[in-house]
């Protein structure tokens, strides 16, 4: 049964960067579109960015733009997100999901979540 895993949250200084990656586990990504979304303490969840199967991607969150790249690698099953000049107000739980359709900005379209990875801008 196939299963997201998020990995390379933690905690990092204003300005500075991660690479969070979200492998598949007993499956395969390479024929859905896959998203990343994010939860701040005391807010809904938003979507961050989606990539198409054959790697097309697409930013959701205006605040994100120009410091958040998503890429994929289907040879290893994964997707990942590359965040950089990070923000205090980034901080929350990052989280990938899978969609059968196309890349959405609607939490609703995706229906398969990984567990999340914390991520804590902080000084």
């Amino acid at each position: 049964q196939l299963q997201l895993v998020e990995s390379g949250g933690g905690l990092v200084q204003p300005g500075g960067s991660l690479r969070l990656a979200c492998a598949a586990s007993g499956g395969t990504l390479d024929y859905n579109a896959i998203g990343w979304f994010r939860q701040a303490p005391g807010k809904e969840r938003e979507v961050v960015s989606c990539i198409t199967s054959n790697g097309r991607p697409t930013t959701y969150a205006n605040s994100v733009k120009d410091r958040f790249t998503i890429s994929r690698d289907n040879r290893k099953d994964t997707v990942y997100l590359s965040v950089s000049n990070l923000k205090p107000e980034d901080t929350g739980v990052y989280y990938c999901a899978r969609t059968n359709n196309y890349c959405s900005g609607d939490l609703w379209e995706y229906e398969l979540w990984g567990q999340g990875s914390q991520v804590t801008v902080s000084s």
